[in-house]
């Protein structure tokens, strides 16, 4: 697991911070989150509740409502990162975009969760590796760096809280990395379909960005399952029809990567 080194931490919890990111969307300035915003927090994320008051107090008093409609950007590749953000309400969508403008997504941030790649980054005093989008309308709180830091070192609670979530996001990741370099296109398509039990309005496009590659790829793949007979293709609509079907394409890819 990964130890940061608590001296570097603690020069930086002192150290100002960069605030400018993120501006267009704080809807406002106060002192402190009223007891609503307090309690709504608390709800999401109870591992606050461990805090000792003082810290607590201080993450009620520096966090700062942010609210964010559907596809707004909230963070891009090489932006710099200032606060740690403690989603209540919508989704975060994680990911890459290469030079020719393919995007592949890495993680969906849900509430009540810990964004890895902010960790990553502000441990580490680097530039956003990625992009983050709001895929819905969404509300969180962004607590300052420096008061992050602090929890971080005097919380063994949130700690643990947050090291948690870095080691299960990596191992996603990793699994993510053998899905790309291992398996064909077709493959990852059906391994998605597999995980709806409902006809999907995912659209083409959607999909298209989870598994990293065109949406006319995607179009031309799901036209062959339909022909098939595994789905049937509407507007906006996909409805598997034969689900074992799908279920023996994602198998046997799995059996030839274990395959010596």
């Amino acid at each position: 697991m990964y130890c940061p080194d608590l001296s570097k931490l603690r020069r930086a919890a002192r150290s100002r911070f960069h605030r400018r990111y993120l501006v267009r969307v704080v809807q406002r300035e106060r002192c402190q989150l009223n007891p609503t915003e307090r309690g709504r927090l608390l709800r999401t994320y109870p591992v606050l509740r461990e805090l000792p008051a003082h810290l607590l107090k201080t993450v009620v008093a520096t966090a700062k409502p942010v609210q964010a409609t559907a596809g707004q950007r909230l963070f891009g590749d090489g932006s710099p990162c200032t606060y740690y953000p403690l989603l209540v309400d919508g989704i975060i969508r994680a990911s890459k975009v290469s030079p020719e403008g393919h995007e592949i997504l890495l993680y969906r941030l849900n509430p009540g969760e810990s964004c890895v790649i902010t960790v990553v980054t502000l441990l580490g005093e680097v530039s956003y590796p990625a992009i983050g989008t709001a895929e819905t309308e969404l509300v969180l709180f962004a607590v300052p760096r420096s008061v992050f830091l602090e929890i971080i070192l005097e919380s063994p609670a949130f700690r643990v809280f947050v090291f948690n979530a870095l080691s299960q996001r990596l191992a996603h990741l990793m699994a993510l990395v053998d899905d790309v370099a291992f398996r064909r296109i077709d493959q990852r398509l059906a391994s998605r379909l597999l995980l709806q039990r409902e006809p999907d309005a995912t659209t083409h496009q959607m999909l298209a960005d989870e598994l990293g590659t065109s949406r006319e790829v995607v179009s031309r793949i799901l036209e062959t399952f339909q022909h098939a007979g595994m789905i049937r293709l509407g507007r906006k609509r996909i409805e598997i029809l034969d689900r074992k079907a799908l279920d023996r394409l994602h198998r046997v890819q799995a059996a030839e990567v274990r395959r010596p």
